[in-house]
């Protein structure tokens, strides 16, 4: 049976997650007690007995649940076998460490360089993102390239007829209203602090890219599917080039998981926190065989 390993994204979070691996698995608990050295505070205080509202801060949530996802695949052992390995926008970073295409330390130093990039991206222009539900993606593509005035293109294809959008607040406010009036079922802005997977976090990809050049990556054990072309990667260099490019890209989840199924995934397993992915499989196929790690 081929095997699918899927590796979550920001918004996954919650408070206590981790904890059951630390307090079980000496292992697990090094890895937690080297990440707190290299991030320069205690994340596991606010992963296990924090705030729903200090896991919300980017600098947090995005090392927490990258955390959470590569010592849960690394506490499997020899049962990690992954015969093919996605992740959902952030969750590219945890598929990449547990599929050993890079150090579990080298990743997580890049991770804390996408969420403080990403910050200040942030912080230079208000933006947003919204979701849309029940529209075909032709019909959202084109009413956001109808916006000439502001920014605001497809961001995530997470499942057919839901499509997240991104760009500045006038933008998404113009999208949203055209967006109901074509017949969406919703357009929810989401309360995120900026327009991920667009032309606005350009600052964040230059910013990140420096870094990624930096960093050693090899061949991972598996083929990886990339979120920029949901395409299988094998070649390091080939792979950097797609994490640069991801930050002002969009996440072809869809396209990802149809592509996996094609190729073969019999069996899909998430790995860290929540179970969104697997709703979003089940979206895709409604029979897929899902299951949490």
């Amino acid at each position: 049976m081929k095997k699918a390993y899927l590796f979550p994204g920001q918004g996954a979070q919650f408070v206590g997650m981790g904890k059951e691996l630390y307090d079980n698995n000496s292992k697990c608990k090094e890895m937690f007690e080297i990440a707190n050295d290299i991030i320069g505070f205690r994340i596991t205080d606010m992963m296990f007995s924090g705030t729903a509202e200090d896991l919300k801060q980017t600098k947090v949530t995005q090392p927490a649940i990258f955390l959470h996802s590569t010592i849960l695949a690394a506490s499997m052992g020899e049962e990690f076998k992954p015969d093919m390995v996605a992740g959902h926008s952030l969750g590219e970073f945890s598929a990449l460490v547990a599929a050993g295409a890079m150090q579990f330390e080298d990743g997580l130093k890049l991770v804390i360089a996408r969420a403080n990039a990403m910050q200040k991206a942030c912080e230079l222009k208000p933006s947003t993102m919204a979701a849309i539900l029940g529209l075909d993606d032709s019909v959202v593509e084109e009413i956001c390239g109808s916006i000439t005035d502001e920014v605001v293109v497809p961001a995530n294809y997470n499942s057919p007829g839901q499509l997240v959008i991104s760009g500045t607040m006038e933008g998404i406010k113009k999208a949203c209203e055209q967006l109901k009036a074509a017949g969406a079922k919703r357009a929810l802005p989401l309360a995120v602090g900026g327009a991920f997977h667009s032309p606005l976090m350009e600052p964040a990809r230059i910013e990140l890219s420096e870094a990624i050049e930096r960093t050693a990556f090899v061949a991972p054990c598996c083929p990886v599917y990339q979120n920029v072309s949901a395409t299988p990667f094998t070649n390091p260099e080939e792979i950097k080039n797609n994490l640069i490019a991801q930050l002002t890209a969009p996440v072809r989840w869809t396209k990802t998981v149809q592509n996996m199924i094609a190729d073969g995934a019999e069996q899909f397993i998430e790995v860290g926190p929540g179970t969104v992915l697997q709703g979003l499989v089940k979206k895709v196929k409604s029979d897929a065989n899902c299951m949490s790690a």
